[in-house]
């Protein structure tokens, strides 16, 4: 027997990771392309690329994990109130189980015994699952999304830096939009592939912004660096 796939159970660390490289593509690869918008040595390409690589992996890990971690406190807090009222209140909770499934269409007699099979083998995930929405596939993991979107930033983050090295100091700017543009290519490919999303629209949504991105980023640069000459 053939089973679907599914890509539910991927996206907690897809989201933290495909952020991740984003983000370490576009923001080093800005920061590269402004700096050397305002200059023409290659010093400070390469320390203000590494300096926003460094800072922005661990500004990624500590902000992901801050914001996942607040919303894997929310979750526990229902949990555990949930759990008392189970405890307290288990005909009231068995009445609410029972109105979610006649809700989705089931008869009352069907949804009533369903609701009681349920809390008979794990009231607290059935609850869980059906009135607050928690399952294990979509439970809020900080640590896997804290570590996920250091790495990724930093694998996204090595390319427009290994770019700022070894490209021609005149033409870094062409260099970095034009490999970053590659990479955000591959990154949104990437991504759709894993999710099972369309490849096309990921892709044009990488290139897009991130074209606007480092526009923006060039001319800035630019303006510091006429004014600085």
């Amino acid at each position: 027997m053939l089973l679907e796939k599914h890509y539910t159970n991927r996206s907690g660390w897809l989201r933290a990771s495909v952020l991740g490289a984003n983000d370490g593509i576009l923001s080093t690869t800005s920061l590269a392309i402004g700096v050397a918008a305002a200059n023409v040595s290659r010093d400070p390409i390469v320390l203000a690329t590494l300096a926003g690589l460094v800072a922005g992996a661990l500004s990624m890990a500590a902000g992901e994990y801050v914001s996942v971690s607040s919303q894997s406190d929310v979750e526990t807090a229902d949990l555990k109130r949930e759990k008392k009222e189970l405890e307290t209140i288990p005909e009231i909770e068995l009445q609410e189980l029972t109105k979610v499934y006649e809700n989705r269409g089931l008869t009352k007699d069907l949804a009533l015994q369903v609701a009681t099979q349920l809390t008979a083998h794990n009231a607290l995930e059935a609850h869980a699952k059906e009135e607050l929405g928690i399952n294990e596939i979509t439970q809020a993991k900080p640590l896997q999304a804290a570590v996920a979107s250091a790495i990724s930033f930093i694998a996204g983050g090595l390319l427009p830096l290994v770019i700022s090295i070894i490209a021609p100091v005149n033409q870094m700017v062409i260099y970095q939009y034009g490999f970053s543009i590659i990479f955000l290519a591959i990154s949104g490919r990437f991504a759709a592939k894993v999710g099972g999303s369309v490849i096309s629209k990921s892709v044009i949504r990488n290139c897009v912004w991130g074209t606007i991105a480092m526009v923006i980023s060039a001319f800035i640069g630019y303006i510091f660096g006429v004014k600085l000459s």
